[in-house]
């Protein structure tokens, strides 16, 4: 079988320096918020381009505490709307709820599978705060112009970069290009920890301090506590492991992206239909997805020619029981996506071997 994604050849590629980074925290004696964590957030808010990196526990956690700091700084209160895509992942949508917000779902292009940009201002509000944009897939939302939309209505964006760790837009990282970003480092993501992890990233100072003092028990000194907050932090031995595999991002990026060449130049099946791309620096491949009216009948057929697959997402947010108040919106695009989707294979480790049976599999289902 050729695996979706194996989490252990990525592990042994790090190898020695992987089991030696972690022998180092181990003997340590400090695993929370020392050196390794200080040390990662700054390499990353380098790599990033910002002038803040703050570790926390998850990806959701980071956006939940981005709209907590800009409640308690009296930019957004209780109840104010987000526009979010309505195909992403529900984590991203439990974040805003989390953060005590309100998400407003807007479709995204069937070319993109990113928030349609065109879309937007028809969903602002007065109590509209915020657009957060998702880079789905790896692939860099429509940015330049979500900026100008926000500009114009004095709004604030927020990135979703959990799926996007490196890809660049306009001369700029993910993560540089709103007022404020979340990352994830699960596992599998393109910079992933062996087990939860999570970023925001910021150039405002203020928002910086606030999400450091809310993650840790709105504490920002021992035993005083002047905020309601929760407890969300980069463990020490998560971020030495990061810091670790940060140096090799580029490098797998790029090879992720030799991966997807491959499967645009060699996949010719008129069942299938494939993401267009028009600028590859800003898309760093965390997923290649295909799309299919045949999509379970596909998967079933890869399966046993002997070819792991995923589907992300099979069920859209606003059709999930937990989000039950959103079941009556009519959202055509965002169910084709989830209807349609299969991701092939993707690591920086395929073999070439392993990239031409994919190609020729796909080729020949019918």
């Amino acid at each position: 079988m050729i695996p979706y994604y194996s989490l252990q050849q990525i592990s042994n590629s790090f190898q020695p320096e992987l089991s030696q980074a972690i022998e180092q925290v181990t003997q340590s004696g400090w695993y929370l918020q020392g050196g390794e964590n200080k040390q990662f957030e700054e390499s990353f808010a380098d790599y990033c381009g910002t002038a803040y990196c703050v570790g926390v526990g998850n990806g959701m956690d980071a956006l939940s505490l981005i709209f907590m700091a800009y409640q308690a700084m009296g930019i957004m209160q209780q109840g104010d709307e987000v526009i979010v895509p309505s195909n992403t992942c529900i984590a991203t949508i439990i974040g805003i709820l989390r953060g005590g917000l309100k998400p407003i779902l807007c479709e995204p292009t069937l070319e993109s599978c990113n928030i349609d940009a065109t879309k937007i201002e028809e969903l602002i509000t007065s109590r509209t705060k915020a657009i957060l944009p998702v880079h789905l897939y790896g692939r860099c939302a429509d940015m330049e112009a979500i900026s100008l939309i926000a500009k114009k209505h004095n709004l604030r964006v927020v990135e979703d970069c959990a799926q996007a760790h490196g890809a660049i837009y306009g001369g700029k990282r993910v993560g540089n290009w709103g007022d404020a970003a979340g990352f994830s480092f699960y596992p599998s993501k393109n910079l992933g920890a062996l087990g939860d992890g999570g970023a925001v990233t910021t150039n405002d100072k203020e928002l910086a301090s606030l999400v450091r003092t809310l993650a840790n028990y709105g504490s920002s000194a021992k035993y005083v506590h002047d905020f309601m907050g929760i407890n969300s932090r980069l463990d020490e031995m998560q971020a030495a492991i990061l810091s670790l595999k940060l140096k090799r991002l580029d490098e797998d990026n790029n090879l992720r992206r030799q991966v997807a060449k491959r499967y645009l130049d060699g996949i010719n099946n008129k069942l299938i239909r494939l993401l267009p791309i028009d600028n590859w620096e800003a898309n760093v491949f965390h997923i290649f997805p295909i799309f299919t009216p045949e999509r379970d009948r596909l998967q079933a057929y890869l399966t046993e020619a002997g070819i792991q697959t995923l589907i992300h997402y099979p069920i859209p947010p606003h059709q999930q029981k937990a989000l039950s108040d959103y079941r009556a919106l009519s959202l055509p695009i965002t169910e084709q996506i989830h209807r349609e989707e299969l991701s092939l294979p993707m690591s920086p480790l395929l073999t070439d071997s392993e990239i031409e049976s994919i190609i020729n599999a796909v080729n020949r289902f019918v």
